[in-house]
Parts: C-alpha cells; structure tokens; sequence
C-alpha cells in the first residue's frame, strides 16, 4: 500500500516572465528524464529519491522517446498549473467536438513508458469517483473509468487482458491522459505526441495533443480516419517555444556533466540563468530540486484552495507515487 497526498490548486496570475515560464517547464521535463532512466540502474543508486541531480549526466542514456516523455509530462503540468495558452486550446477540444461539459480542467498522468523502464504514475484513484466516466463518442452509456483503471493499467503491458475490456473503451490503454473536467467528472482518453504522425485512433481515445510548428495555424482539426479531435498546441511566444527551449537548456545541462555549459551552448540570457539554477543545485536529488524551483516557477501562480486525507493505491505495478494535483482552471480572488 502507498499512501498519495491529495490538494486542490487554483490559478490567480499568470505567466510572469520568461525566465519563471522556462524554470516551470523544465521542472516536468527533470521528472520526465528521471522517471524514464532505467529502474534497475536507479535502484542501484539508491531509488529515485535519491538520486542526485549531478547524477543525470552519468544514469541517463539519450533515445528517440526522451523528449515525447517528457512532452506528455510538460502538458499534463501545464493544466495542473492553469498555463492559459494548452488550458484554452484543451478547454475547446473538450468542450466544443466532445461535448464534455463543465468548469474544472484537470488532468491524469496514465502511462509513459520506454525501452522497458517503469513509469506509470498512479494518478488515477484519487481524481475519479464511482461516478467518474469515460467519453468515446459512442452512442452507448459511457463506462466507469474507475472501474476498469487497474484493468487499463494490466492492458498496458499485457495484451492477454484486453479481451476483458467493453470494446467501447478498446485502446485505452494506449492514453498518455485522461483529460476532463473535475466538477462534473467527465474524462476523455488523450494521445499527446511530440510528432504528429505517431497519433494512433482507438475507440477509447478521442483527443490527440501535438504540437503546432513555428509559423503554423493551430487550429483544432477532426481527423476522421483516426476519430480525433487534434488540438495543436500553440508555437509563438507560446507554450511550445518554452517548451523546446527548456529541453535545450536541460539537454546542454546533461551535455556538460551538470555543469554551466559554454556561451555558444547556451547564448540566451534567460536560458543561462535557468541553467545557474540548475548548477548551484547539483548536489541535491532530482526530486528536491523539482520541489525547490517550483516557488520561483511562476510566482503566486497557484492558489491552495484545499486539503485531505491520504487515499491508499492498491496498484499491484510498481508505480512512482507522487502528490496528486486537481486542477481548477481559473479563480477570481476577491481583495480585502
């Protein structure tokens, strides 16, 4: 049994500068990289709580999946976070092509996983309810998706489960989120891809996160022969342009060994003094340098609006437990 702290966070600024934009995605893109390295690897150093930032460097080893790892953990952080330019684009999805109604955008780290090291965040139970279901479109009574979780999670790794699943919800297992909204519990299974072309349909995903290309419309589009409702997330002076240019800063960080890489490297003032952060840190775990950058990631960004009880995860998978994070989108904070 693991026990999961569960707290309510609501938006009252927004983004401040570049520099706190940059420090609040690269905090995602840290956990991307550390949960991704290989679990043997991280259990000889002692597990993932204590392995070093210096560390990184030396435990990680470059693939082709690394940074759509880390994209899908930088989107599902960025609605935690309220960040207006992915919540908006979602909120349309959601709302006007899958007809998911309410105010709440949340949501649920399902499942990332590469060359066999674990990362399957148990997210799922302390958001949904025994009333929380499953929209595909379909003309029949949606399922429950707490229901069948710890079946989708089997799925995920053992095609020999599938069979077992409403055929409403086939392909589930292949969601990297579950996005919807808290208040009236209603969840969509979401592909987020940093290529476009790896978009799969399924009857159990509706939503295809990608990103938009620099110069490029970012309309939302309907993909008919994959059933998705594709939200490009927008480029300019945007999310996405944060976004790449924190995987620069933390790829020439890891290219230096943990320390401040050359000028050439990194040229950009605000992307120098992100990587200083990194720097005077090394000596500290990953996850407590994750959690010391985030006051200065967006300043007064989040609110806490609400506290409870440890819930228990009974997932038989080894599964990284982290705080879980119910997002509400924005809030009106009246002045004194």
């Amino acid at each position: 049994m693991s026990e999961i702290s569960i707290r309510s966070e609501s938006q009252i600024n927004p983004v401040a500068d570049e520099v706190s934009a940059l420090i609040a995605v690269i905090r995602p893109i840290l956990q991307g990289l550390l949960y991704a390295l290989r679990h043997d690897v991280v259990a000889e150093a002692g597990g993932f709580e204590t392995v070093k930032l210096k560390m990184l460097p030396r435990l990680y080893r470059a693939g082709d999946g690394d940074i759509g790892i880390c994209f899908e953990y930088a989107v599902h952080d960025a609605v935690k976070r309220g960040e207006p330019s992915v919540v908006e684009k979602i909120n349309d999805g959601l709302k006007k092509h899958c007809r998911v109604k309410g105010t709440e955008t949340a949501s649920i780290l399902f499942g990332a996983e590469k060359n066999g090291a674990l990362r399957l965040i148990d997210t799922a139970k302390g958001l949904l309810t025994d009333d929380s279901r499953l929209l595909t479109g379909a003309q029949a009574q949606p399922v429950k998706l707490r229901r069948y979780i710890n079946l989708l999670a089997a799925a995920f790794r053992r095609p020999t489960t599938r069979p077992y699943l409403p055929a409403s919800i086939s392909g589930a297992w292949k969601a990297d989120l579950f996005l919807g909204m808290k208040d009236t519990d209603r969840w969509i299974g979401t592909s987020v891809k940093i290529n476009a072309t790896q978009l799969e349909g399924a009857r159990g995903i509706r939503v295809g996160i990608v990103p938009s290309k620099a110069g490029r419309s970012d309309r939302i589009t309907i993909d008919e022969s994959k059933n998705l409702v594709v939200c490009p997330l927008p480029y300019d002076a945007s999310f996405m342009e944060v976004f790449y240019s924190a995987w620069v800063i933390v790829q020439q960080f890891i290219a230096a060994d943990a320390l401040m890489p050359k000028e050439a490297s990194l040229p950009s003032t605000s992307q120098r003094m992100v990587a200083r952060l990194l720097v005077e840190r090394r000596d500290f775990p990953i996850v407590d340098v994750i959690e010391a950058l985030g006051p200065i990631s967006q300043p007064e960004l989040l609110l806490t609006t609400s506290s409870s009880r440890p819930v228990e995860s009974s997932r038989e998978e080894l599964a990284a437990v982290e705080t879980l994070i119910a997002p509400i989108s924005r809030l009106v904070v009246p002045t004194s």
